[in-house]
């Protein structure tokens, strides 16, 4: 079997990569707070398809940032949580919303359109 490996350019495409995107950022944001469920986390983030989630956890798991972990039930249960790894996004994350207040906040002044 062989096994594919990205070469990155620069760090800040192995970043975009790997934690960008339109859905990758808002489930880990939603994620620091603790173990969630699909279905909460599509109720979270609101407009969120369940193939387009289902691919964004597939891929933040291959890169090692969640983990999904199956219970033996009937419904069968499913839970993500972020690995330690993952957790090492929260200044990212914090960057993105302080960045994010701002952006809001200069829409929002007048004369700015």
């Amino acid at each position: 079997m062989t096994s594919s490996v990205t070469t990155y350019q620069c760090s800040v495409a192995a970043t975009v990569d790997v934690a960008g995107g339109k859905w990758k950022p808002l489930i880990v944001h939603y994620l620091m707070d603790g173990t969630k469920r699909f279905g909460e986390l599509q109720r979270l983030i609101g407009t969120v398809t369940q193939r387009s989630l289902t691919l964004q956890l597939r891929e933040l798991e291959s890169h090692g940032i969640v983990t999904r972990e199956v219970f033996a039930e009937v419904p069968p249960r499913v839970e993500y949580t972020l690995t330690p790894f993952g957790k090492t996004l929260a200044p990212v994350l914090e960057a993105m919303k302080k960045w994010g207040d701002a952006y809001i906040e200069r829409l929002e002044q007048p004369g700015c359109r």
